[in-house]
């Protein structure tokens, strides 16, 4: 290691900004030690306040017919907000400047297809099967026929390597198939990088904005596991899928195109198939590569469905004392799947649990507010829509702040927190814990030292590891709060069989478990609030 590497290390330990091994263990309490149970402490008499039947009136509304799936967009998700606002209005909280009625409002783009079919030479290849297509990707092709297809080799124009030889007036208008990836030699190495390293021409954007310049028409990619690729894009496909804000009127910058299978991209060979194969040799040995002109007749149709609908982030707010331009936002999203056909998935736990306990954590925070123990940030309670869209609730706010995001100290996120996993079936006083040392080693120490004094839960942090093959750090609303470097906990009760199901229901959420976990968070929210100084961030984020 040379002297200067050795002298940037040793800045980097004294000021903590290091990429750090991210606890992935399990806390013990010491159960020796009392707990904290003293009325004269306003931490624990207003925690006291959370309990199993408040929660339970909360999320059986919530998850009940009524509510149907609180899918966003549908009329069960107005209705929900419309609950979460009234009890945010009468625990007298305050509306946040530019929310109305506590109402944040998010605008999301549905797009689907309305109909969509593959015919080569007279036979119909199917959407979901034979090919898959991403409507907000595409625009509205009612028909396009043609009768010169073109193999494109991988559709790249490099100075190294090009696919486009020719004249523009070749490409322009025209459909063709390319690879995917980007042409190796012999050796492994690629030829573009002239190492094992991928060039950015690996990337599927920059092929088709290429092929846009080039006047393309349609562009179909040959997918080699199109099974796979549908599981990995599935809630991408089945449904409609969404973008925030109004989409509309927004121009689709790629030319149609399509993701097909071998089988598709076989019948579009046809006889040049074995010319294919030579030139595909030709660019491993020579990488060079010269278009092949297909003979096969090729008929596709995307017509599409968009439509814009809005939805709210629904907000209420504790102003603080001495700092009240400070803000600590506790967070939980409140939608759901919604309905498949007449069977409604109710997520009672995914994410009513969450939600319940806000409103808890809410009306705990109003109550010392009235009892004169006002905390000395301001804590703002959010519950956020479209999570199961894909953080597209959250990531509106925090692009779109109501309170400025410099001043915004924490984030605190619940979602699923009323069950009990395999793991932990002897012992339900256990939450898993993500994200809390990973930009702030103050939140981490903070959240165990309070669990310590007031609630003794064991305190798992297997999901918190870098290595986690679920990603769940990646997959809740805490996750937009960190990407701006805001310090974030998750709050988590692990996954069960119901897990985006309709069995997802009330009866089977253990409440007791929710109040004590809802406790402890209690006494996170509020030490966070009332410590002198705000939390450090000192911990630097893995890329």
């Amino acid at each position: 290691m040379s002297k200067k590497i050795s002298l940037i290390m040793a800045m980097a330990i004294q000021i903590g900004w290091l990429n750090a091994q991210f606890n992935s263990g399990v806390t013990m309490p010491d159960k020796t030690k009392a707990v904290v149970a003293d009325d004269k402490d306003p931490a624990y008499l207003f925690a006291k306040t959370i309990n199993a039947e408040d929660l339970k009136k909360h999320l059986t509304k919530l998850a009940s017919d009524e509510f149907e799936g609180r899918e966003t967009g549908q009329p069960g998700n107005v209705k929900a907000a419309s609950y979460i606002a009234k009890e945010f209005d009468a625990y007298l909280l305050d509306a946040l400047p530019g929310a109305d009625l506590f109402m944040h409002s998010v605008s999301f783009t549905f797009s689907s297809w309305d109909d969509t079919d593959i015919y080569v030479n007279g036979i119909r290849f199917r959407h979901l099967w034979d090919y898959i297509s991403f409507p907000s990707r595409n625009k509205d092709l009612p028909l396009l026929e043609s009768k010169d297809v073109l193999f494109l080799g991988y559709g790249i124009d490099d100075a190294k390597y090009t696919d486009y030889k020719g004249k523009p007036k070749d490409f322009k208008g025209k459909t063709i198939v390319i690879n995917t990836g980007e042409p190796m030699k012999a050796d492994s190495t690629y030829w573009i990088s002239g190492t094992k390293e991928k060039s950015t021409w690996s990337s599927m954007d920059k092929k088709l904005a290429t092929a846009r310049e080039k006047g393309v028409a349609m562009v179909l990619i040959i997918e080699e596991d199109i099974k796979k690729s549908l599981a990995e894009n599935r809630n991408l496909l089945m449904g409609p899928s969404v973008q925030l804000g109004d989409k509309s009127a927004e121009e689709i910058k790629y030319p149609n195109h399509c993701f097909i299978s071998t089988t598709v991209a076989k019948e579009l060979f046809g006889k040049e198939a074995e010319k294919i194969v030579k030139v595909r040799s030709d660019i491993t040995k020579k990488g060079k590569f010269k278009p092949v002109k297909l003979k096969s007749q090729l008929q596709v149709n995307q017509k599409k469905k968009v439509l814009v609908i809005k939805s709210q982030n629904v907000l209420g707010m504790v102003k603080g004392k001495s700092k009240a331009d400070e803000v600590v936002i506790v967070s939980a999203h409140y939608d759901h799947l919604g309905k498949r056909g007449d069977q409604i998935f109710y997520g009672a736990n995914d994410n009513a649990s969450g939600t319940s306990t806000i409103l808890e954590l809410a009306q705990a925070f109003a109550m010392a507010r009235a009892g004169g123990y006002k905390p000395e940030r301001s804590v703002v309670f959010m519950l956020a829509t479209g999570e199961e869209k894909g953080l597209l609730g959250s990531e509106y706010y925090v692009n779109n702040p109501l309170m400025p995001l410099e001043k915004t100290v924490a984030n605190v996120n619940v979602d699923m927190v009323g069950r009990i996993d395999d793991k932990h079936i002897n012992d339900p006083d256990y939450i898993y814990v993500i994200g809390s040392d990973r930009l702030s080693t103050d939140l981490h120490k903070l959240n165990e030292d309070v669990n310590q004094k007031y609630s003794q839960l064991t305190l798992d942090y297997t999901y918190n590891s870098e290595s986690d093959p679920n990603r769940y750090y990646y997959r809740s609303d805490h996750y937009n709060f960190a990407e701006k470097g805001i310090p974030a906990i998750f709050y988590f009760n692990g996954v069960h069989a119901d897990y985006h199901q309709p069995t997802d229901t009330a009866d089977k959420i253990d409440y007791e478990k929710m109040a004590n976990v809802g406790k402890l968070i209690f006494h996170t929210i509020w030490e966070i609030a009332n410590r002198p100084d705000r939390l450090k961030v000192d911990v630097l984020p893995m890329k």
